[in-house]
């Protein structure tokens, strides 16, 4: 089969002939429908996150199960599936708690570069290759745990269902989790990417206002006044924080980092009034810190919170938001970019460290 490997930081991704083994107890063969192009693959490819070497990337995704392992009991050939980059165990303290974005088997397959058994299924030329997240979906096909997958509607279109799996639920369930009490409120959505884009549509299905979104490209901006944004902000040729004081009378209530730098997480903190909360769901580059002024988080009783997933209970919030989708409620047909093939997919990327506008999608197979 076909797979984007990654052999060193800053290289190109190298689309090579790769073997996939049979899955083993517990695992499932998936035929890749799409896959989504989001910015977490391009921390490793520059560096600034690590991954065990080579590897094959990808962990946005949906597919059709082709073969089970031994003991499978939750799919079966046949079935449509969201990728899911942490497993949910259902064992754990955080997946008994409705936290499976927490799940302890998620350190197992970060740390290990294979699956829930710390193994890989992936060879080339006769070497070991090292998985993603215990994913891979920039590929034909990939082997994943039946504990990274849940079953949905096969008339969902791929590439819906595969940005779901990661950009949606992280902003959109950040909106719905974290930031459901931002009814009536104005909010601050700092980053007009795929995940900032959901967190804008989720933060319209909650009720907030102003929905003020941050960004340094137009056509972005444009993107998130068409998915439910009331404001934009073009941080490049205006003051964030001149612009809020004519947008609102009243300081902003939340805000949210989709971006992970330093200066935007701090941002984020500075932009909220007294008693209000930053949410940080945007990842950076490893050892990061920013720079948060001691005083006003005290005197002003401002948070900071961390969302990993949209804080989401997976198997609930994913068929959730599909659902929303699907009635009319979550455009998510407009949130999608560009359609690239998987020879395509340095492209792709070149495209977002660019700026390029919604969520583009990888379609290994034949277009859809």
């Amino acid at each position: 089969m076909k797979a984007a490997v990654l052999h060193r930081p800053g290289a190109r991704l190298t689309v090579e002939d790769v073997e996939l083994d049979a899955p083993g107890p517990g695992e499932v063969a998936l035929r890749v429908l799409a896959a989504g192009v989001c910015h977490s693959d391009l921390h490793y490819m520059n560096g600034d996150l690590t991954v065990r070497l080579p590897a094959v990337l990808g962990h946005e995704g949906t597919g059709v199960v082709e073969r089970v392992g031994e003991g499978v009991t939750r799919v079966r050939p046949g079935d449509t599936v969201i990728t899911l980059w942490r497993p949910r165990c259902g064992d754990c303290e955080f997946c008994t708690t409705g936290r499976p974005a927490l799940c302890a088997l998620g350190r197992v397959q970060a740390a290990s570069g294979g699956l829930l058994d710390g193994t890989s299924r992936l060879n080339l030329n006769g070497e070991k290759l090292h998985h993603l997240m215990g994913v891979s979906c920039f590929a034909e096909r990939c082997v994943v745990s039946e504990r990274s997958v849940l079953t949905i509607d096969p008339d969902v279109p791929p590439e819906i269902a595969a940005i779901t799996g990661c950009a949606v639920v992280t902003g959109a369930g950040a909106a719905l989790n974290v930031m459901k009490d931002a009814t009536g409120e104005g909010v601050v959505v700092i980053g007009a990417g795929g995940v900032g884009l959901s967190a804008v549509m989720g933060l319209r299905l909650v009720g907030a206002d102003p929905i003020v979104a941050v960004d340094t490209v137009d056509t972005r901006l444009e993107k998130a006044l068409e998915l439910g944004a009331t404001h934009a902000v073009n941080v490049r040729t205006h003051s964030l924080v001149e612009e809020l004081v004519k947008i609102s009378p009243r300081p902003m209530a939340w805000s949210l980092d989709a971006v992970g730098r330093p200066q935007t997480l701090a941002q984020a903190v500075e932009v909220v009034g007294t008693g209000g909360t930053a949410v940080a769901v945007g990842l950076g580059k490893a050892g990061a810190t920013a720079a948060v002024p001691v005083n006003p988080l005290v005197q002003q009783e401002k948070r900071l919170v961390g969302s990993l997933y949209g804080s989401a209970n997976t198997p609930v919030d994913i068929p959730r938001l599909v659902e929303l989708f699907k009635t009319g409620r979550l455009p998510l047909d407009k949130l999608l970019g560009e359609r690239y093939e998987l020879s395509a997919v340095n492209e792709a990327y070149a495209a977002l460290a660019q700026g390029a506008t919604g969520r583009a999608v990888i379609v290994p197979g034949p277009k859809l």
